[in-house]
């Protein structure tokens, strides 16, 4: 009889050490501490025929909060936010806090968007970018070809 229960369902030590061994050392960027991107907001990006759509969910920003940069074919949305308590003279507090909020996310566009119509829309917490294709490289609608 064994006091102690075995139990593979959570094998931790082979998690810890591909976890370990996998990451970039060189990259020092907030990726390399928090898989789940906790301090940075959510992103979706979706394709579609006639562009794509990243969207990225911020709530409690305003659309003034928000900063969006295309250099060369690279898009960075980014936002700082600084909340600060006026003290007044006759004030005395044992804790104050401030709030500071602050991201920065970069994507590399693919060579087939269309720049100069990238549109953005702030609404219900949720900033959409959306990108769209130039026209020789969306679809064209199929076609018979007659025969002479």
């Amino acid at each position: 009889m064994s006091i102690i229960k075995k139990s593979e369902e959570y094998p931790l030590w082979p998690k810890f050490f591909n976890d370990f061994f996998d990451r970039d050392w060189m990259d020092f960027s907030n990726r390399n501490f928090s898989k789940t991107n906790t301090t940075l907001p959510s992103t979706n990006i979706k394709e579609g025929q006639n562009g794509f759509e990243v969207e990225m969910a911020a709530p409690g920003l305003g659309k003034d909060d928000f900063r969006i940069d295309l250099d060369e074919n690279v898009l960075t949305i980014s936002s700082e936010k600084k909340e600060e308590n006026e003290t007044k003279e006759d004030q005395h507090f044992t804790c104050r806090e401030f709030s500071y909020q602050s991201f920065s996310r970069s994507f590399t566009l693919p060579k087939n968007v269309n720049s100069d119509k990238i549109t953005a829309k702030y609404e219900n917490g949720i900033l959409r970018v959306s990108i769209p294709k130039k026209e020789e490289a969306m679809p064209m609608p199929a076609k018979q070809i007659e025969i002479e």
